[in-house]
């Protein structure tokens, strides 16, 4: 697979390795590798949360405003 990067991109990419003293090949398949992992957290996260409504587990936009006014007070 190739990944295609605009110019300002690879710039972008060749002074952050620079900086961190790392190959730009290593630190662009570390950025993917945290991208998919935080994506499939997110889509876990997401699907909990479908799992809840459908259990009727929710709160309403009134008890999401009572609990934050709480916390301030507190």
């Amino acid at each position: 697979m190739e990944v295609h990067l605009t110019p300002e991109q690879q710039h972008q990419l060749a002074e952050l390795a620079s900086q961190r003293g790392r190959d730009a090949d290593a630190l662009a398949q570390e950025a993917i590798s945290r991208y998919l992992a935080e994506e499939a957290r997110f889509v876990e996260a997401v699907k909990q949360g479908e799992a809840a409504l459908e259990r009727g587990e929710y709160l309403t936009h009134e008890q999401v405003g009572e609990r934050l006014d709480r916390l301030f007070q507190a």
